[in-house]
């Protein structure tokens, strides 16, 4: 039993040892590593880092607006400067950590999360205090919307201009080598 037990061994070993060279060797032949002009698309505004799924970023940007809408909804009852500076952060952090190839979805985001975001954090929140029916909930949801369209606006506004700067700034690299 014993002498089976430790092939078995011996033969997982060899395997890992063959394993771990094999991956050495692709890594310094560079045969799984994308090249520069691969992995442009993938940047975020950061240098040498990685971005997010445009999916991810704009996930990001609306939790961070929903935590910014609940906390100036329980503190003050109604939305104020918490909710305004998480929308801005939010929406700001989307544009600069997202993929370079994924950067429309954040630059237009900024409406649709204020779009969501705020209903969806009004109608939870007054369900716990249950109010004066259809008409007091569409106040509600539409008073926020309706005055924090400036902040919307500007938000916009910054998200696109970011956003275009980084299209124009991280270029595809030319294929063709000048030397």
């Amino acid at each position: 039993m014993t002498g089976s037990r430790s092939r078995s061994s011996a033969r997982r070993q060899t395997a890992q040892r063959q394993s771990a060279q094999h991956q050495t060797g692709s890594r310094q032949t560079g045969q799984h590593e994308a090249g520069p002009h691969e992995a442009w698309g993938d940047q975020a505004l950061l240098p040498d880092s990685v971005g997010l799924a445009w999916w991810a970023a704009t996930l990001c940007a609306l939790g961070l607006t929903g935590i910014g809408a609940f906390v100036d909804l329980e503190r003050v009852n109604h939305l104020g400067i918490v909710f305004q500076l998480c929308y801005f952060l939010g929406c700001l952090l989307a544009v600069v950590v997202v993929r370079r190839k994924g950067l429309f979805g954040p630059m237009v985001a900024p409406p649709l999360i204020l779009a969501v975001a705020v209903p969806g954090t009004v109608l939870a929140v007054s369900s716990r205090h249950p109010s004066g029916g259809m008409i007091a909930t569409a106040l509600a949801v539409g008073t926020p919307l309706i005055t924090d369209f400036p902040t919307m606006a500007i938000t916009t506004g910054i998200t696109v201009a970011i956003g275009t700067l980084r299209l124009i700034i991280q270029r595809q690299p030319s294929s063709r080598h000048d030397g």
